[in-house]
């Protein structure tokens, strides 16, 4: 089958623009998550690649794109994080119009896929893994290189230069292809830059999503070469046994790109894969904006039902949820953040991996609604309704009265949601006191009383609202409501150390 090359169309992204092509036919459509780096425009003037482009292209809708800071795309001064990424696959697929489709991850860009598919289930009808897993470093090698930078940014040094001797190590089978190793550096540069592989080196070494596979509940296909010389069939291996249900099919051979040596054999088997051996899956269904309570409580109502405590699958998911809330929107360090979640650890790099899961974790619960990049996460405010956001607009006096709740109470003696638990509550008393003093003013004693009994719940030390709630039943002569009462001041103000005189019928 032959195809023109696709014309290069653009997705916008938080901010950046996402190079992609859309080619070939069929009823089923594969999104192909990148590995490292790539230019999708440069790649169809190889003959291997467009020879396997092509046999995709022959059974399925393909989707291919040029991660952020690389090939095509936006090229910026930093890369983004894992977490970032998969906001970008979002943003592309529905920008593309794609409800549901198969996910193809190669090399570094098997751990993005299998995030995206723990996070938004409902939008993958399959994954595939190719010569990846959950990492794309064995731990030895992240040790070594840790401590060798030389060696760890060997590749980034020699990178598109007359030296670079990554196609000859990524394709054992092609290394005395002259053309085709002169070809591959000058598609390394124009892929990424020197410094951008660096970056992207980096982020490698952090890399790890071994926290969600079990989450995963899309059909799963592996295909590996058994001596794989960039990422260890190991890891392929690590990856189908944490993915329940997952099929691994190894193949002879130690080419690393999935283009070289025998391809009829994993090709086939991803055509079967895709187009004879799923299961249809429902559509995503349509749901309204997530609601999060943190007045009185932490709740999110998803789909007109609260969010059970097994679907957030951890506690710590719940917390960053909470911690993020608490933030209103603001971009919090992805250092504040691994420092309270886990304060009593210091390994960044296994922490910041930890992060990404549990990212994954609220993402799915919310259906999105977090931002991320490679230094903050932030609730996205447009895609939730948050009650604390809505008190904090409110300007009607009765219903900040009304609504109020003390915030986040389960988490009253932690540091960080003190800042907002403070203002909300200083908002509530300004509009309680401002309405008792008219209620009292108005002769609507009941009313008066009610706001001070709110108050005095909020504050027990508040004696302008002790006092107001006395006067308030003395001028309805409720006389032995007003004795309680003036004994809950006396009692208050005690601890206080300061003293009340006695009851005398009003004050």
């Amino acid at each position: 089958m032959h195809i023109d090359v696709p014309a290069i169309q653009f997705a916008p992204s938080n901010g950046a623009r996402i190079a992609y092509q859309v080619f070939g036919e069929g009823e089923h459509t594969v999104v192909a998550i990148p590995p490292m780096a790539q230019n999708i425009e440069t790649a169809w003037e190889q003959p291997l690649v467009r020879a396997m482009l092509e046999r995709f292209g022959s059974f399925a809708r393909f989707v291919i794109f040029d991660k952020r800071g690389t090939g095509a795309s936006d090229r910026s001064s930093r890369m983004p994080g894992i977490d970032e990424r998969v906001d970008d696959l979002r943003a592309l697929m529905d920008h593309v119009g794609i409800d549901q489709a198969h996910l193809m991850g190669t090399s570094e860009g098997g751990p993005m896929a299998i995030l995206f598919a723990a996070t938004y289930p409902t939008r993958v009808l399959s994954l595939t893994l190719h010569h990846s897993g959950a990492r794309t470093l064995p731990d030895h090698m992240v040790e070594i290189d840790a401590q060798q930078p030389e060696r760890r940014y060997y590749m980034a040094d020699i990178w598109g230069t007359a030296d670079s001797e990554i196609a000859e190590r990524f394709a054992p089978s092609l290394a005395h292809d002259e053309e085709f190793v002169a070809w591959h550096r000058r598609y390394e540069r124009l892929s990424a830059t020197a410094d951008s592989l660096r970056d992207l080196i980096d982020l490698m070494f952090v890399m790890d999503v071994r926290g969600v596979l079990g989450d995963i509940t899309v059909p799963t296909l592996i295909m590996h070469r058994t001596d794989d010389p960039i990422v260890p069939v190991e890891l392929a291996r690590e990856a189908a046994a944490g993915i329940p249900g997952a099929q691994l099919i190894e193949y002879e051979g130690n080419d690393h790109f999935p283009y070289a040596g025998d391809t009829e054999g994993w090709l086939s088997d991803l055509e079967r894969f895709v187009t004879g051996t799923v299961k249809e899956r429902a559509l995503p269904r349509a749901v309204g904006t997530p609601k999060i309570v943190s007045l009185g409580r932490f709740a999110v109502i998803a789909d007109d039902a609260e969010v059970t405590a097994s679907e957030w699958g951890s506690r710590l998911a719940r917390q960053l949820c909470k911690r993020l809330v608490a933030a209103r929107g603001w971009p919090v360090p992805r250092e504040l953040l691994i420092e309270q979640l886990w304060p009593d650890e210091t390994d960044m790099g296994k922490l910041g991996a930890r992060l990404s899961v549990h990212l994954s974790a609220v993402r799915r619960v919310l259906g999105g609604g977090v931002i991320a990049d490679r230094e903050t996460v932030r609730l996205d405010l447009d895609h939730v309704d948050v009650d604390l956001e809505a008190f904090m607009r409110e300007t009607d006096l009765e219903r900040i009265a009304s609504s109020y709740r003390p915030f986040l109470p389960e988490d009253q003696y932690e540091d960080w949601p003190v800042g907002v638990h403070n203002e909300a509550r200083a908002r509530f008393i300004d509009a309680a006191k401002t309405l008792a003093a008219a209620a009292f003013e108005d002769e609507r004693y009941d009313d008066a009383g009610g706001y001070a009994r709110q108050l005095i719940a909020t504050d027990p030390f508040d004696e302008t609202a002790h006092l107001l709630l006395i006067d308030a039943l003395s001028e309805t002569q409720q006389w032995g409501e007003a004795q309680r009462a003036h004994a809950a001041y006396a009692s208050a103000m005690a601890e206080l150390d300061v003293e009340v005189g006695p009851f005398t019928g009003s004050t």
